[in-house]
């Protein structure tokens, strides 16, 4: 019992675990909609897109949160101004964005005296150096994700399976499109400095995906993901501890390892595993349910 509970009497790790918890649950909120549209390039292209505002407030001493936010809100309008173009798809305006970003970033921290340190600290965050204060942003953060979850729920609903009807509706796609930017922006602002840009991906797609074979309602989903979320920074933590290895990477390394091992047992039990990008014509009317992903 010891082995289990002992790491978790240090106050830094006390500070990693509510950390990680906070950041896994404000992941479980936006991921889910990342991997029920079949759009995790995006999260990956956006956690990068980050480089440029926190170099640039590294090297002038400013802070990182806002830097990494103002760069994050430069890509998120930059994907939808590029993605308008009928010439160019969603997959080539973020690739282009996120090579041109990422780019840019390198090219700011070279300017650094102390480029490797600050890259690493980037990439892979530092999750046992969490403060207090870092906590409290996090809850708030994580408040005003779930605000825009419950507001938005409808549009988000209509948009992920029927964008067509969900314009016919009135439900404001692009609105909704954006607001979802804006949450998929929020969590990865949040959780950089706790597992680094490299490694948000992790929790952002892993624990809904881990989820999916095994729940149809979108709510049961993004409960799902908080859960495998909280698990994996809680053994992720545990194993770093022990084993000696990089807290971020090891809770990422567990998530991912969650996942495969879902979808594995999903494969035993079902014959084979739920499809990951579900598709689907129900819209939000009378009638059947229509937050269920369809088997």
């Amino acid at each position: 019992m010891e082995w289990l509970v002992g790491p978790f009497e240090v106050v830094f790790v006390q500070r990693a675990l509510w950390g990680g918890v906070l950041v896994s649950l404000i992941c479980a909120l936006a991921g889910t909609w990342l991997v029920l549209r079949g759009m995790a390039f995006l999260g990956d292209a956006m956690s990068h897109g980050m480089l440029p505002g926190i170099a640039l407030a590294s090297l002038v001493g400013g802070n990182l949160l806002i830097g990494a936010a103002l760069s994050a809100v430069v890509m998120a309008a930059g994907v939808t101004a590029i993605g308008r173009s009928p010439r160019l798809s969603q997959d080539t305006s973020i690739g282009l964005l996120f090579v041109g970003m990422l780019s840019l970033g390198v090219i700011i921290v070279s300017r650094s005296q102390s480029f490797a340190v600050d890259l690493t600290g980037f990439l892979f965050g530092d999750v046992l150096a969490v403060r207090q204060d870092e906590i409290v942003l996090l809850g708030a953060a994580l408040v005003f994700a779930l605000v825009v979850s419950v507001l938005g729920y409808r549009p988000f609903v209509a948009l992920t399976f029927d964008e067509r009807k969900a314009r016919t509706l009135g439900l404001r796609p692009k609105t909704a499109h954006a607001a979802l930017l804006g949450l998929l922006t929020l969590a990865i602002v949040a959780s950089f400095h706790i597992v680094g840009t490299l490694l948000v991906f992790g929790l952002l797609i892993a624990p809904p995906a881990t989820m999916l074979p095994w729940a149809r309602r979108i709510p049961v989903i993004m409960v799902g993901a908080a859960l495998f979320g909280s698990a994996a920074v809680f053994l992720g933590l545990l194993v770093s501890w022990h084993a000696g290895t990089a807290a971020g990477a090891t809770i990422s390394a567990v998530a991912v390892l969650q996942f495969l091992l879902s979808h594995l047992a999903a494969g035993c039990v079902n014959g084979t595993p739920r499809p990951s990008r579900p598709v689907s014509t129900l819209m939000a009317r009378p009638g059947p349910r229509t937050d269920e992903v369809p088997s």
